[in-house]
């Protein structure tokens, strides 16, 4: 199951973006975070292949999400423009942003190139 982040949440789980200024990841697993809105109609094409994902990689990876509308100081931060926004993170490397509804597969390929998850 994908967990859904406050600003609390992440800064906790993920990364405290008010008082580091280095990029330090603090979950013990990667993660993709999906920074979506209810009113996004691509939102909801990813949304169920990412439950399935979240599913599929039990313990090997996290799936977040993070409502943009909610979270807004969350999206600034990472400079969100457009929904979805996927941010696939490595536990010992910079995370990497990618726009709009991947497929299943692209996921997939992005979790095995990035997160080293397969």
């Amino acid at each position: 199951m994908s967990e859904k982040l406050t600003k609390e949440t992440f800064k906790e789980k993920v990364f405290d973006f008010e008082t580091e200024t280095e990029w330090k990841y603090r979950g013990d697993l990667p993660a993709i975070i999906d920074f979506y809105a209810d009113w996004c109609g691509p939102c909801k094409m990813v949304a169920p292949i990412l439950e399935e994902l979240s599913t599929e990689y039990d313990g090997k990876m996290h799936v977040y999400k993070i409502d943009t509308d909610a979270e807004q100081e969350l999206a600034g931060a990472f400079g969100i423009q457009s929904i979805p926004s996927l941010l696939f993170i490595p536990v010992d490397d910079k995370p990497q942003m990618a726009a709009g509804a991947l497929p299943k597969d692209a996921l997939k390929n992005a979790m095995k190139e990035i997160l080293k998850v397969e």
